[in-house]
């Protein structure tokens, strides 16, 4: 069955596993709110093509555990490490979207690379948007607490009204339809209360400075140019300047959810990225 076991506290979590045992393996890292649905355009044509896509259903989403605990950092990293480990993946291309990058990072900062070979970034919020001492041209905290107290308010109209603004829709050359957005609000719902606003309470004081710069394996950094949840100039191209070596790569006019606006283009980067 697709499901094991935290080795910190027992939560039960969902994963699937896509395509032949023995390709070269991409492991998908969901962003806040989603499950592995969120992944379909990358998952199903990547695994056709022979590689073996693994995507991990984060505590709180979609079919693993409703659980009150565990929303740290190090245990959310612990959780992927266990999926690797359970699964006994090698050689690991690990692919993480908006938060899913920080659970990326933070599983490198604990585990280091015996799984892990080559990591991508893509849309992500690492190292933090908030504003700090290393960071002065950061978001105000104070706006961050606003943001996640809409959250909390109604999270149904948070994820209806910002919908549109996650793919772009405004721009030229976004081809998702209005059938599609409602289905990614729907998939939103799948997670809980309590862990959409546990992983938005992070952003306040997120800080992954001093861990992406030790990161010493390949790196893909993938970010859109009218990205509206995180900005490109507060989280992508900082990380790509942070992390020695990375490869950033910008799309032009897309939003945050370039995953489904961009897929193709997307796909064929983390096709020639896993094979490098």
């Amino acid at each position: 069955m697709p499901y094991f076991e935290s080795t910190t506290d027992h939560t039960r979590l969902h994963f699937v596993d896509y395509g032949p045992a023995s390709g070269p393996v991409i492991v998908f890292v969901n962003s806040s709110y989603f499950s592995t649905g969120m992944w379909e355009y990358q998952m199903l044509p990547l695994a056709a093509e022979g590689f073996r896509c693994v995507g991990l259903d984060r505590r709180g989403h979609g079919r693993s555990d409703d659980v009150w605990g565990g929303f740290d950092l190090d245990t959310l990293a612990g959780d992927l490490g266990a999926l690797l480990d359970h699964l006994d993946l090698l050689d690991v291309t690990l692919v993480g979207h908006s938060f899913g990058t920080v659970e990326v990072v933070r599983h490198l900062t604990l585990n280091g690379g015996d799984r892990v070979a080559r990591i991508a970034l893509v849309s992500g919020v690492a190292p933090g948007p908030a504003r700090s001492a290393d960071h002065p041209e950061g978001l105000d905290p104070e706006l961050i607490r606003a943001f996640n107290e809409t959250f909390r308010q109604d999270r149904a109209k948070f994820f209806a009204d910002g919908a549109d603004a996650f793919f772009a829709r405004h721009l030229p050359g976004h081809p998702v339809s209005d059938a599609y957005v409602a289905r990614m609000v729907d998939l939103c719902h799948g997670a809980t209360a309590r862990a959409g606003t546990a992983l938005n309470d992070h952003l306040i004081t997120l800080n992954l400075v001093p861990e992406l710069a030790k990161i010493d394996c390949p790196v893909l950094v993938v970010h859109g140019s009218a990205d509206a949840s995180a900005p490109l100039h507060l989280t992508g191209r900082r990380s790509a300047a942070l992390i020695p070596g990375a490869t950033l790569r910008v799309y032009e006019n897309a939003g945050h959810g370039l995953f489904a606006t961009h897929a193709d283009r997307l796909n064929e980067d983390l096709r020639a990225f896993a094979r490098s």
